[in-house]
């Protein structure tokens, strides 16, 4: 069997896709390829997404936002945009989601735990989806 490769998109691939594809890496440990981008890539990860996954054990600091590309669409198996209305290139036999969270640019870390939380747990029912199928 193949190792399933997921690749969340947002806009700026700064703050939901970097807290999605940081839980699923972590959660998955080694049993799922996790890759994240951005149809328009901010400069750096938001901050406030940096200390909240810090919190959590989770290190983002050496992470940085990164172009969506054509090809990492084809090489995924299941895309999830982060409920920013990113448009993706669709292609048959991919499994499309999106996920409607709230966006966290601009917010303390007080106002990113519980859209890290409601990602991590989406991610946990993904990561048993994909492992049990």
């Amino acid at each position: 069997m193949t190792t399933p490769e997921v690749l969340f998109v947002c806009v700026h691939n700064a703050g939901r896709s970097q807290i999605a594809a940081a839980l699923l890496d972590h959660h998955a440990a080694g049993r799922v390829t996790v890759r994240s981008a951005g149809s328009a890539p901010a400069d750096t990860i938001n901050p406030a997404v940096v200390e909240a996954m810090r919190e959590i054990g989770l290190d983002l600091s050496k992470e940085f936002p990164k172009p969506l590309t054509t090809d990492a669409v084809q090489a995924a198996d299941v895309v999830i945009t982060m409920g920013c209305g990113d448009a993706c290139p669709v292609f048959p036999g991919k499994r499309y989601l999106d996920w409607q969270l709230e966006d966290p640019a601009g917010k303390g870390v007080d106002a990113v735990r519980p859209i890290r939380d409601e990602i991590d747990r989406r991610v946990r029912a993904l990561l048993t989806d994909l492992v049990s199928s």
